[in-house]
């Protein structure tokens, strides 16, 4: 039972950062940069194989939603740490158009938008890990 509603949580949880995503770039115009774009591709697909998952009673679901999960909150992590300065601007990937260091959304001085896509990625692979955890027992 836990391991549904871990499932349905990730969901859930995809399902909101494709949609703020959306609305950055969609409603408030702001152009996704390289790394953005990476991170995409590894949160969308989420909306989709989850609930064909959900629906096919896959039981290694779990195992593709984390490694797909993994590697987005990788390159969020090195998105938000390239923004914040911790990694030097020069191994920025971006070389055309916009940069992977603009901050277009700031909270308290440390909330941005590879934050909140790191948060994403980071609680869906522990709700995963949870539920392969779960699935073991």
């Amino acid at each position: 039972m836990l391991k549904e509603r871990l499932i349905y949580a990730s969901w859930l949880v995809a399902i909101v950062a494709t949609l703020g995503s959306l609305y950055y770039s969609n409603v408030l115009h702001l152009t996704p940069c390289v790394l953005c774009w990476y991170q995409r591709i590894f949160m969308y697909p989420l909306v989709l194989i989850i609930p064909i998952g959900i629906i096919k009673k896959d039981k290694i679901l779990p195992w593709y939603v984390v490694v797909m999960s993994s590697f987005g909150a990788l390159i969020a992590l090195y998105h938000y740490l390239l923004q914040q300065g911790i990694i030097p601007d020069r191994l920025a990937p971006c070389e055309a158009g916009i940069s992977c260091t603009t901050k277009f959304v700031e909270y308290y001085g440390f909330i941005t938008i590879p934050f909140l896509s790191l948060v994403a990625f980071a609680l869906i692979t522990i709700a995963m890990i949870y539920a392969l955890k779960e699935q073991k027992e």
